[in-house]
């Protein structure tokens, strides 16, 4: 029986958005303002955030300005934020069941999902993610980058390839404004990109860009953006998309705009979209890329293509496959591989068709990695209810050590250095000085020994 008489207790393990909102969601509750609630979000990095901290590009302040609302959140007393504390490792499943009524998993995704076609695997072909942990200063990831080609290539139509693609296409002397670490900027000065070609196996119709951020292409005066006309087909397939989604129209007609107009004066950079392109092998020499290998398709009616059997061979010597993440596979819990997701309905965990008591879950590793940071909060809105309903009907877990200083003399007694919503501020303090020593708004601090230098000094 559960113990209705102290708040509900909620660990939350992921403090990017997807766990951030799901937190959110239990303080607008009713239970938040009649039994209580206490939640402590769980992360594996020093800093919160996830996603918005090193997932999306640097010259995406609009974006970031998210981090805003989440602050928000995260200041409320009710919610405490633990650090630096990889689940499986430094705290494990009965060590939750341990101490809370529920249990949420929202711990994102971070691989990148695979290829098969030929070459894949070649020196010089890389995965879009992996990039974008460089770029955005991930400590667990290499403080390097090889920029030494001059042509390279994008596989994908989604935000993600168009974030690399246009922080490959741009100076970095234009992201220098920006929060990235000095690394990043000293690789980026050096970069010898010239050409970024993007490619896509349909049509206009069907990219998964958003118009903002195909729009921003633009906006770099060393970076001309190149469609050819004869990409700008549609079927009747098509026609149904853009006259049912607004968005779908916008990107249609900026995508034409980019195909119908005169060449940019000025532009150093160029970057290609060219749709009607499936990529179908990568080409190498001595292990290394030396082009891509694609297959004319044409539109079928429906909206799908379907194959030409006309092949292109394109000059390119390196490839970035922006084909989607994949969301790892956590210690004791159920994992579908194929689908990359924890199984669930509704969020409330299930394994061989049962649910597993207080446990749930929430954003991609819930549905996929598809979609826009906010529509986790539909995610988050969801889960929550299946959390209420199943305290209402006295289904939850029964924690053994339910009290908010257990978990602390838990992690205190095993050494664990965790940091604190406190310690976020201090390294967002030290951030905003080193940004503000160069006229900037932040640097990023990259190594895990500094970032917990800076937020939580007497643990270091």
């Amino acid at each position: 029986m559960t113990d209705t008489n102290r708040p509900l207790r909620v660990a939350i393990v992921g403090a990017g958005p997807a766990g951030i909102y799901c937190a959110d969601a239990l303080m607008k509750s009713d239970t938040a303002g009649e039994r209580g609630v206490s939640i402590d979000l769980y992360e594996r990095m020093p800093a919160p955030f996830g996603l918005i901290r090193y997932g999306v590009a640097p010259d995406h302040p609009r974006i970031k300005g998210i981090i805003n609302a989440l602050h928000k959140v995260l200041d409320k007393p009710q919610i405490r934020l633990l650090g630096n504390i990889d689940y499986g490792t430094d705290i494990t499943l009965d060590d939750l069941r341990a101490h809370y009524d529920a249990i949420v998993f929202s711990t994102g995704a971070t691989d990148d999902r695979g290829m098969d076609i030929p070459g894949i695997d070649l020196e010089r072909s890389y995965g879009a993610g992996e990039f974008v942990a460089w770029y955005d200063g991930h400590p667990d990831f290499s403080r390097t980058w090889p920029l030494e080609e001059e042509k390279v290539a994008v596989i994908g139509v989604g935000n993600v390839a168009l974030d690399v693609a246009r922080v490959l296409a741009k100076t970095g002397d234009e992201l220098l404004p920006t929060e990235i670490p000095d690394n990043v900027y000293q690789g980026l000065k050096a970069n010898k990109a010239i050409e970024v070609h993007v490619f896509g196996r349909r049509g206009p119709a069907q990219a998964k860009f958003t118009p903002l951020e195909l729009k921003e292409l633009d906006h770099s005066p060393n970076i001309e953006v190149i469609v050819d006309p004869e990409d700008i087909e549609y079927d009747e397939g098509s026609a149904v998309a853009r006259r049912s989604s607004k968005i779908t129209d916008q990107v249609a007609t900026i995508i034409e705009n980019y195909a119908i107009r005169e060449p940019k004066q000025g532009a150093i950079h160029k970057l290609f979209l060219h749709f009607f392109e499936n990529p179908v092998e990568v080409l190498g020499e001595d292990g290394k890329v030396v082009g891509l290998r694609t297959e004319r398709t044409e539109l079928d009616g429906t909206g799908n293509v379907k194959s030409t059997g006309t092949v292109r061979d394109w000059d390119v010597t390196a490839i970035y496959r922006a084909v989607g993440y994949l969301s790892d596979n956590l210690p004791e819990i159920p994992f579908d591989s194929q689908a990359g997701v924890i199984p669930n309905e509704a969020g409330r965990v299930f394994d061989d068709g049962a649910h597993l008591t207080g446990l749930y879950t929430t954003g991609w590793i819930k549905r996929g990695p598809v979609g826009l940071i906010g529509h986790t909060k539909g995610d988050a809105n969801e889960t929550v209810e299946c959390i209420l309903e199943d305290m209402k009907a006295d289904s939850l877990n029964a924690p053994a050590q339910p009290s908010e200083d257990a978990i602390i003399a838990l992690l205190e007694e095993r050494k664990i250095a965790f940091t604190t919503w406190d310690g976020w501020n201090r390294l967002d303090e030290h951030e905003r000085a080193l940004g503000a020593e160069q006229g900037r708004e932040r640097i990023k601090v990259v190594e895990r020994h500094d970032m917990l230098a800076a937020s939580e000094p007497d643990k270091v």
